[in-house]
C-alpha cells in the first residue's frame, strides 16, 4: 500500500524506508502498551527517498528483511502490532501457514476458514504486514491475482511476481 507516512503515524511512531530488490519498503514502529512493535509495512516505489531506521526494532526489521531478500527461507521474528478484524486475522494466520515456495488460491483459503474468496482477497489487500504475512502466496484460480486495490497496480503486480520468483514459485 502506498501512502504518505504522515497519513498513519501517531505520536511516538517512527518510520523508515529501506531499499528492496523490487523498490522500497516503508516500516513503521510504535509503542503499544509499553512495547515497541512494528505497526505497518508498505511497498513503495524505487523512487521513494530512503530514510534510515531510528530505533532498535526498525534496525532489526531492516536486518531481517535483508536476510529474507538473500534467503527466502528466512523466518521473521518481529513483534507486530495487533491489527485487523477477526476475519482478517484468520486470513492472515492462514497465509502465514503457507510454506515458502508454495501458493494457495483465495478459494482454498476461503474453504479452510469458512469464508468467501472475495472476502479473503479483501483481507489480503488490507494486510498491514506484507511479506511477514505473505499474502503474495495467495493467488487466483485463473492466474497470479492479488494486485492490491490501491494506486499503481502495476507496481504491486511486479512486486508479487518478484516475491514469487524469489521463493521459487514462478
Amino acid at each position: 500500500m502506498t501512502s504518505s507516512p504522515k497519513q498513519f503515524l501517531t505520536d511516538g511512531a517512527q518510520y523508515c524506508v529501506i531499499a528492496a530488490p523490487f523498490g522500497c519498503l516503508g516500516i513503521a514502529t510504535e509503542m503499544v502498551d509499553g512495547s515497541l512493535m512494528v505497526s505497518k509495512i508498505e511497498y513503495l516505489p524505487a523512487s521513494a527517498p530512503l530514510l534510515g531506521p531510528k530505533n532498535a526494532l526498525a534496525k532489526a526489521a531492516e536486518k531481517q528483511f535483508k536476510a529474507y531478500f538473500k534467503n527466502p527461507d528466512h523466518q521473521f521474528d518481529l513483534p507486530i502490532k495487533p491489527a485487523g478484524t477477526e476475519h482478517q486475522q484468520k486470513v492472515w494466520r492462514s497465509i502465514q501457514a503457507i510454506p515458502v515456495g508454495k501458493t494457495k488460491t483465495y478459494g482454498e483459503i476461503a474453504s479452510k476458514i469458512n469464508s468467501g474468496a472475495r472476502a479473503v482477497g479483501t483481507a489480503c489487500g488490507a494486510n498491514p504486514y506484507p511479506i511477514i504475512a505473505p499474502c503474495h502466496r495467495v493467488v487466483s484460480a485463473q492466474g497470479i491475482g492479488g494486485f492490491m486495490k490501491e494506486n499503481a497496480p502495476g507496481l504491486y503486480r511486479q512486486i508479487k511476481i518478484w516475491l514469487l520468483k524469489h521463493e521459487g514459485v514462478l
